[in-house]
């Protein structure tokens, strides 16, 4: 699944190899810019975005329609792999799964 809300640059879309792009699901225009000013605000990323995603249901519902399925790999441009929007959807994504799972009673 493609989790950026750009196109990744260089990358041709008969090449990339995905099931979907969720666009919706990547970071608002505002919070990818305000982070890509300074890098070291992480902590504070994913504080504004999990509030993003906690106002964005409908593509959260889309991505964990896709986690219900089997194994997803979440594909992003970023060029650190440790502090980007996917990193945070990941654990975002799992924590919403585990309480599902809860709810469910199992």
């Amino acid at each position: 699944l493609l989790v950026d809300r750009l196109w990744p640059r260089g990358v041709s879309k008969a090449t990339l190899r995905l099931d979907d792009w969720i666009k919706e699901v990547a970071p608002s225009n505002d919070l990818r810019h305000w982070f890509h000013v300074d890098p070291v605000r992480g902590g504070e990323f994913r504080v504004r975005y999990v509030s993003e995603l906690n106002h964005n249901s409908e593509p959260v519902a889309h991505c964990l329609v896709w986690c219900a399925k089997g194994p997803v790999t979440l594909l992003f441009a970023a060029h650190d792999s440790e502090h980007n929007n996917a990193v945070v959807l990941r654990d975002y994504l799992i924590a919403c799964q585990i309480k599902e799972h809860r709810k469910d009673g199992n």
